[in-house]
């Protein structure tokens, strides 16, 4: 029950934050008001519903710390894919006409702001953390990275390589950061590094999602496996490459830290009790 709860209020945020993206699409000042209340209001409600349901402390998006938290996680996302980028204009397949459209990049750090913090929410604050709670954490970032990637499916130039491709680099990344931090404002930091850079900064397709207007004019050419193709350079062998890497390194901090969840085993039932006889 208190999984539905959670997951219900989070997605009520999302949805009405949705809406109100949609409703002023075109206006990037007030798109970067309205993701930016949307994530502060998934917080709050996210804080609120744990406390409702499980009458504890979420400290798992606690106040301490939380903006130094925030700032690595984004930091890493910033250079990750800043990494994908420089590994594709090695190769030719990432080219800068210019400067882009400030205004737009004012928007989209509304818009990846939302995304990235009730995506979070959602996926590791109330589907891993409750799954692994139950299966262990090997089990539940296998089932809620897959989940996560499926999900992008119903972007409109979704491939079955992209969802694939985000499964790994993202599900199974972000699942094993919030395992080895056991917070959720390092993932939610990477996860809009990521998004930002992509669409804010280098002006890439982002998930399938079509063209973005940040701060470069810039396209991607190539070979698909390389540069991405529609589905843009999230899937790109690169970018897989460099999801497995953190994925790695952040399961290995998590294991050093005590931090991986073991399969729970059921009970064996006790033995029935011989009658006595006289």
């Amino acid at each position: 029950m208190r999984f539905v709860k959670q997951l219900l209020a989070v997605l009520a945020v999302t949805v009405v934050g949705g809406l109100g993206a949609t409703a002023v699409a075109g206006n990037p000042f007030l798109t970067l008001v309205i993701g930016a209340a949307t994530a502060v209001l998934a917080v709050v409600v996210y804080r609120w519903v744990v406390r409702r349901t499980e009458r504890r402390e979420p400290a798992e998006l606690g106040p301490d710390g939380w903006r130094g938290k925030l700032g690595r996680g984004t930091l890493i996302g910033l250079a990750m894919f800043a990494a994908v980028i420089a590994n594709i204009a090695f190769l030719g397949g990432y080219d800068v006409q210019g400067w882009g459209s400030p205004a737009g990049a004012l928007g989209l750090l509304g818009f990846m702001a939302a995304a990235a913090v009730t995506e979070e929410l959602l996926f590791r604050g109330v589907l891993f953390r409750i799954i692994e709670e139950r299966t262990g954490t090997w089990i539940a970032l296998a089932l809620t990275g897959l989940v996560f990637g499926a999900m992008h499916l119903a972007n409109p130039d979704a491939t079955l390589w992209g969802a694939t491709a985000i499964a790994i680099e993202a599900g199974f990344m972000l699942a094993a950061c919030y395992a080895a931090t056991r917070n959720l404002w390092v993932p939610i930091g990477l996860h809009f590094g990521w998004n930002f850079a992509a669409g804010g900064i280098f002006s890439v397709v982002v998930s399938g999602n079509g063209d973005s207007k940040g701060l470069l004019e810039a396209s991607t050419s190539g070979p698909a496996a390389l540069s991405g193709g529609d589905f843009g350079p999230e899937g790109s062998l690169y970018a897989v490459l460099a999801g497995v890497a953190l994925t790695v390194a952040f399961l290995w901090l998590a294991k050093r830290r005590g931090h991986i969840v073991p399969r729970r085993r059921r009970t064996a039932p006790a033995p029935a009790t011989a009658a006595v006889t006289r």
